[in-house]
């Protein structure tokens, strides 16, 4: 199959109204900020919703969290062992089998390091993939106002033989009131030649991008409290690119209107796209 014939920059807008984003597990699990109050999302968060994006179009991914496993093996090291153990003593051959294999690796790259299944002494397979998909985090628009309700959770007593369940037990739950968070990222083609990453695999990168937030709900993020607003993708001309991908992002503008002090839904920001001249810009409205 042919590599990506050219590079695409993308820019994805993202509204959080009341919900926990993307929480931080070193400060009890409270949303992501900056010092100034800018709301965050990672990359690695943004990925994990790419790659159960691509599972739930069948595609095959080697990074599944427990939550979403669809194979019976329980780690990644088993699951290289078991779908590439005739390839395991030859780097270029694992690297090769991985990235056919794998939706997330040729796209993102991983890194493997793994033990022979041969047993030969000094036997084994080190490899690491640079995948032509590189995701910004995503920051708010305009700093975000943090809410925090103190809750009481239900847990079993292990004191009791009969295992009741007492409601005794306080925590936190955080959210996001609202935000308006943007991110952006780049596909290259001169490492979309090295994976195999091509043209249809970028389709299904726009697609996962616009269906981001599908079957994604949790106590922190219920149902229809994270929206795609737009998907911008910029479409080059070649494979080297017209401009840098700086540029092309600058090319997407968004900011909260003039004489607003606080935000409170999309039509308190000005989202406006400049047209660059032999780029083919489409743009994907929320569904």
């Amino acid at each position: 199959m042919a590599t990506l014939s050219r590079k695409i920059d993308f820019a994805v807008i993202v509204e959080v109204n009341n919900a926990n984003p993307n929480g931080d597990p070193l400060n009890g699990n409270r949303p992501r900020i900056s010092y100034d109050g800018i709301g965050e999302i990672s990359d690695v968060c943004i990925k994990r919703k790419l790659r159960n994006r691509f599972i739930d179009a069948g595609h095959s991914v080697f990074v599944q969290s427990d939550d979403y496993r669809v194979d019976e093996y329980p780690g990644l090291r088993q699951r290289a062992e078991g779908e590439l153990k005739g390839s395991m003593d030859n780097r270029e051959d694992f690297q090769k089998a991985a990235c056919e294999k794998w939706l997330d690796v040729r796209s993102f790259g991983q890194v493997f390091a793994y033990k022979s299944t041969s047993g030969k002494k000094g036997a084994g397979i080190s490899v690491g993939v640079r995948g032509p998909v590189s995701i910004h985090p995503a920051f708010s628009v305009a700093p975000v106002m943090i809410t925090s309700t103190q809750i009481t959770k239900s847990v079993s007593d292990e004191g009791d033989d009969k295992g009741t369940r007492g409601s005794d037990t306080m925590g936190m739950k955080h959210r996001v009131d609202h935000g308006l968070y943007v991110f952006y990222g780049s596909i290259n083609t001169q490492l979309a030649s090295k994976t195999g990453f091509s043209d249809d695999d970028a389709e299904i990168i726009k697609k996962s991008l616009i269906h981001l937030f599908d079957n994604d709900s949790s106590s922190a993020r219920p149902e229809g409290s994270m929206e795609v607003n737009k998907v911008v993708w910029w479409e080059h001309p070649a494979s080297t690119g017209k401009y840098s991908s700086a540029k092309v992002h600058r090319a997407l503008q968004v900011g909260v209107k003039e004489g607003i002090t606080d935000p409170k839904g999309i039509d308190d920001y000005d989202i406006s796209i400049a047209e660059l001249e032999g780029i083919k810009t489409e743009v994907y409205e929320g569904y």
